[in-house]
């Protein structure tokens, strides 16, 4: 695998997840309590032996830039290869924002060309799945492949969130749609491609002259019958978590007894990076019930069906259920939380109510987004002591007591800060 690069897709914007994306990246989103959604690409590959690596950031990059620092959680950090980051930048010139994922590559095929590659695996890097790469690699190179596309069984009625591809007896790829609405099968690209160098740079620089900006869109679909290019089948657990409702769904399947994703296996080093933080500290009266909670935790009241991040403090009386709660975040007593995420450094008050009652009402601000009964509190959002916030709510990032106008915040409702916060550094 010292042959291969591998570039890492993590600047989308990731808008579906709401106010989660506010101040980081979707790459960059906490996953499983303790573990960020980037860190499974990463791990993929530091199992997989590829230690050439490249992660080319856009929206938001602060957070995933601080992550990932030189790579050494991943074993990247080594003085020939490691880990990279590769930002957009604008000159005089010809450079630009990225336009889309086949553009991000082409704005830095200089740094390609540098490479001593013969393959280029370009991943994505908000997807929640455990894969060798080297297995893929190995069926491109004996198939004598010049692309191929990680391929994934989805339901038939999801296919147009994806792009959808067809293959032949041989797997050999005869049809791609980019997100269709009638579907022609139930395979989709799981946005993991294995070019060859040569044919990489031929076909992004061909592309780029009709302003062809996308793998999915564009040069996936031009290169069928213009290149040998096959479908890899991957049968294992893979989620793309780019809504809040597949966000909380994927975290919510590490906890049941069996889970498709098994992060306990022997064969498998789910790397991040290291927390120095005591052990969970679970008090006299409190029940913990299939949950995952972090190093850092301390719970005095009531866990059942959730994820808590490092350095959650619950209180005596406190109730969370069916949620996530990110990093150092603190719910004080007689609290309840029902299926919604909280983001980190929260504050929730005595007595206070996140996701109450029956109204499923779409949220007002982003319906096509928040529907599905899930309430978000953003990063250091404060709520006061016996508020009642509704379904499908969204608190915005910042917020002070004073922002809310009412102790009852109805479903689909939303808080956003009277004035506007300078953006933190």
């Amino acid at each position: 695998m010292n042959r291969v690069l591998s570039l890492i897709l993590a600047g989308g914007a990731g808008e579906r997840l709401s106010i989660l994306v506010s101040e980081r990246a979707k790459p960059a989103v906490p996953f499983g309590g303790k573990y960020r959604i980037i860190d499974f690409v990463l791990s993929n590959c530091t199992n997989s032996g590829i230690r050439n690596v490249a992660v080319l950031t856009q929206f938001n990059p602060r957070s995933l830039a601080q992550h990932i620092g030189t790579g050494r959680p991943w074993d990247l950090d080594h003085s020939t290869g490691g880990v990279v980051l590769l930002q957009p930048y604008l000159s005089r010139t010809e450079r630009d924002w990225y336009k889309g994922t086949a553009d991000a590559i082409y704005q830095n095929l200089y740094f390609v060309d540098e490479q001593k590659a013969d393959e280029v695996l370009i991943l994505a890097g908000d997807h929640i799945y455990i894969m060798r790469y080297d297995y893929m690699i190995s069926a491109h190179r004996a198939r004598s492949a010049d692309i191929t596309v990680g391929v994934a069984e989805v339901p038939i009625s999801e296919g147009f969130r994806f792009g959808i591809v067809t293959l032949d007896r041989s797997e050999r790829i005869i049809g791609f749609q980019e997100k269709p609405k009638e579907p022609k099968s139930n395979l989709a690209s799981m946005g993991i491609y294995v070019f060859n160098k040569n044919v990489l740079t031929s076909c992004l620089e061909k592309n780029a002259q009709k302003n062809a900006y996308d793998f999915g869109k564009d040069i996936i679909p031009a290169s069928i019958g213009k290149h040998r290019i096959f479908g890899y089948r991957f049968n294992d657990y893979w989620r793309d978590v780019g809504t809040v409702e597949s966000y909380w769904q994927a975290n919510m399947d590490l906890i049941v007894d069996l889970p498709d994703l098994n992060l306990y296996g022997p064969d498998f080093d789910l790397r991040t990076v290291p927390r120095n933080l005591p052990p969970v500290k679970l008090g006299p009266r409190s029940h913990v019930s299939r949950s995952l909670l972090s190093e850092g935790c301390i719970v005095n009241g009531q866990v059942e069906n959730s994820v808590l991040s490092p350095g959650v403090y619950v209180e005596e009386g406190a109730e969370i259920r069916d949620s996530i709660v990110f990093d150092e975040t603190t719910i004080d007593r007689d609290v309840v939380i029902n299926r919604s995420i909280i983001d980190k450094q929260v504050w929730i008050g005595n007595g206070a109510q996140v996701g109450f009652g029956d109204d499923m009402t779409p949220s007002q601000e982003e319906p096509q987004i928040l529907n599905s009964g899930i309430t978000v509190v953003g990063k250091g959002a404060k709520v006061p002591k016996g508020t009642k916030i509704g379904r499908n709510c969204k608190i915005g990032c910042w917020i002070e007591e004073d922002d809310y106008v009412s102790d009852f915040i109805a479903s689909g409702s939303s808080v956003d800060k009277k004035i506007p916060r300078r953006h933190q550094v």
